[in-house]
């Protein structure tokens, strides 16, 4: 596990290419088809060398949910299982981590009938005012989510009218109390936060030398992909959408793009902070993959996969 632009990838690939496991990718974006560049996704020919589970699984039109997550992981880690190898799950979306170990809060299935009486609720008054309800009757939710993410206001003004009860009650159940036993819990972090940031700047300038933008180009061209899609929400994407819909000039949307992955690296570290029993390795530190590599065999050999040197 790690933010954004901890060099996760890399470690996986390098334990892969050493011990008997997989990778499982633990990335909401990673499993849409066509968004390789600025989802870091690894290279074409790394995954023929290596399978990669849970990549290019989806097309952007559709919106992926974590509980269709749970179920291809365990779909994908029951098949390495049965091979005699070991899932390595790799990624940096939090809530797929915690739903993998603890479950999903229980929330009501979704009611055409509600969102249709939400939808032409929002086309007579906008969205930013049924943000300002949603405010009313939930303030944690309303926090949480941006006045301009239709989904998510539509969702929590959804589940409040089917519950009676705001959405954000069921969001802050502790489920880590029944996290699962024997996982091996590796963080990649950086020590220092400003090389991270320093890092993420770069990252994102080489995305853009590979062709970032016309990479977001031919999906904007496609004419059925739009911003309130989970797909284009992701980082980076949704900044180069608006300079594509004329609404940001490109060096602006580059920078927002920045500021954006800085924000969400920030959040992943505090919901890395929070996970418990986790260990904590700085990739930037030159022993740093040797002690991963050695953590790791050290588990495996102790729960059977290796054989004692």
């Amino acid at each position: 596990m790690g933010p954004t632009g901890a060099g996760k990838s890399d470690v996986a690939v390098q334990l892969a290419r050493g011990l008997p496991v997989e990778i499982v990718s633990v990335d909401s974006a990673l499993v849409y088809r066509g968004m390789d560049i600025g989802t870091a996704k690894p290279a074409a020919d790394i995954r023929r060398e290596l399978p990669h589970h849970l990549v290019d699984i989806v097309d952007p039109a559709d919106a992926y949910s974590t509980g269709r997550f749970l179920e291809d992981a365990a779909r994908a880690m029951a098949d390495i299982r049965g091979r005699g190898r070991v899932p390595l799950l790799v990624g940096g979306t939090m809530l797929y981590f915690r739903a993998l170990q603890s479950g999903i809060a229980k929330l009501p299935a979704a009611d055409p009938a509600v969102r249709r009486r939400i939808d032409a609720r929002a086309a007579a008054a906008g969205w930013p005012a049924l943000h300002a309800e949603l405010a009313r009757l939930d303030p944690a939710a309303a926090a949480r989510i941006r006045p301009g993410d239709r989904q998510r206001i539509q969702r929590a003004l959804e589940v409040i009218e089917l519950t009676g009860r705001p959405v954000s009650a069921a969001h802050r159940q502790d489920l880590r109390a029944g996290s699962r036993v024997g996982d091996l819990k590796l963080v990649l972090a950086p020590a220092d936060r400003a090389l991270l940031s320093a890092r993420i700047e770069q990252r994102f300038a080489g995305m853009m030398e590979l062709g970032l933008v016309e990479e977001v180009r031919s999906l904007y061209g496609r004419g059925d992909l739009g911003p309130g899609l989970p797909s284009i929400r992701a980082v980076g994407y949704r900044q180069i959408w608006t300079y594509l819909a004329g609404e940001a000039s490109l060096p602006q949307a580059v920078e927002r793009a920045v500021v954006a992955t800085r924000q969400l690296a920030r959040r992943q570290l505090t919901w890395l902070r929070a996970e418990p029993g986790a260990e904590w390795f700085d990739p930037l530190e030159k022993t740093a993959r040797a002690q991963i590599e050695a953590r790791v065999a050290a588990w495996m050999e102790a729960d059977g996969y290796l054989e004692p040197d």
